[in-house]
C-alpha cells in the first residue's frame, strides 16, 4: 500500500517547529518530521504523548531484580546451602552485585525488544519510509497526509511558504 504525501523542506529549525504547530492547529493531519538532529519542542508540536517504554524499562528492571534476588536465595539457602565462615544463608548484601547486574540485564534486553515490536523493527520487516532527500543532512523535512479528507493542497503550500519553506514536493511512500 503506498500512501502520497506533501513535504515541504526547510532551511531552519525555528522555521520547521513552527509550521509543525500551525499545520496541526490548521487540522492536518502530520505523517512525519525528518530532521537532521533532534529538535527541543518538537514532540508537542506533533502532538505526541509521552512514551510508555519508560514503564515498560521499569517493569523489566524489577522483573530483573526480583529474578536475581530469588535465584540467589534459592541457591544460597534452598539447594546448595554451604556454611562458610559462619555467615548466614541468607547473606543479601552478597547478593547486590549479582542483582544488579540482573536487574540490569533485564531492563536493557526487554526495552530493546520493547521498542523493536512496538516500532515493527523485528527481522525482515521493511521499513515504512524511505530517509527523504537531505533530511539527515542539512534540512528539515515535514511530510503532511494527503488521504485526509480535509486536504487542500493550496492551504498546505500556503502555510508552508508562510512558514520558510524553502522547497514543496508529493512523494509516494509504501507503507
Amino acid at each position: 500500500m503506498t500512501e502520497r504525501l506533501f513535504i515541504a523542506w526547510f532551511d531552519q529549525e525555528d522555521d520547521i517547529l513552527a509550521a509543525t504547530t500551525a499545520a496541526r492547529e490548521a487540522g492536518f493531519a502530520v505523517f512525519d518530521v525528518f530532521t537532521p538532529y533532534a529538535v527541543h519542542g518538537m514532540d508537542a508540536a506533533m502532538g505526541l504523548r509521552p512514551s510508555r517504554l519508560t514503564w515498560v524499562c521499569f517493569g523489566a528492571a524489577l522483573l530483573g531484580l526480583s529474578a536475581g534476588l530469588s535465584l540467589e536465595y534459592y541457591t544460597s539457602v534452598v539447594s546448595w546451602p554451604l556454611n562458610v565462615g559462619g555467615k548466614p544463608f541468607n547473606s543479601f548484601p552478597a547478593f547486590v552485585p549479582v542483582a544488579f547486574e540482573t536487574t540490569v540485564l533485564f531492563a536493557a534486553l526487554i526495552t530493546v525488544a520493547a521498542l523493536f515490536l512496538r516500532t515493527r523493527l523485528y527481522p525482515r520487516a521493511k521499513a515504512p519510509t524511505e530517509v527523504l532527500g537531505r533530511a539527515t543532512n542539512d534540512r528539515f523535512a515535514l511530510a503532511l497526509k494527503t488521504a485526509d479528507p480535509r486536504w487542500s493542497d493550496a492551504a498546505a503550500r500556503d502555510l508552508s511558504h508562510r512558514h520558510g519553506a524553502v522547497a514543496v514536493e508529493y512523494s509516494e511512500v509504501g507503507l
